[in-house]
């Protein structure tokens, strides 16, 4: 019989997080987006080698999720921004202390085998 801490994912909640915002792309729109409102073109210039389909598949499940707002601003030229949710902002806050720790242990990461060379992001 299992019992919650057994390794099932139950006792942590990590794999709601997961669900929210698992892949690649979506800590760092998050993070981008943790000052305040940001046009498609600032967060695809922001998130370094994220595709322009990936950067609107990722938003579009942020919103889905209720993590962040579109708004369409409805004016010639077309200008839309992008601004977090109350929710969204509570788990913004859960990524400073990974932040952090990539920070602390950039070097060490970087010396992994596969790292990407330095110059590069780590994410690109």
């Amino acid at each position: 019989m299992k019992r919650p801490g057994d390794g099932d994912g139950t006792d942590c909640g990590l794999d709601a997080v997961l669900t929210v915002m698992g892949g690649k792309w979506k800590a760092l729109i998050l993070y981008h987006l943790r000052l305040g409102p940001r046009r498609f073109g600032e967060l695809r210039r922001s998130v370094a080698g994220i595709s322009e389909k990936v950067l609107i598949q990722q938003l579009r499940e942020l919103a889905a999720a209720d993590v962040l707002v579109r708004h369409d601003h409805r004016q010639v030229p077309p200008k839309v921004d992008y601004t977090l949710t109350p929710f969204g902002m509570t788990l913004v806050e859960t990524l400073r202390p990974l932040c952090e720790w990539g920070t602390e242990h950039r070097a060490r990461i970087r010396a992994m085998p596969g790292a990407p060379p330095p110059g590069r992001r780590l994410t690109g």
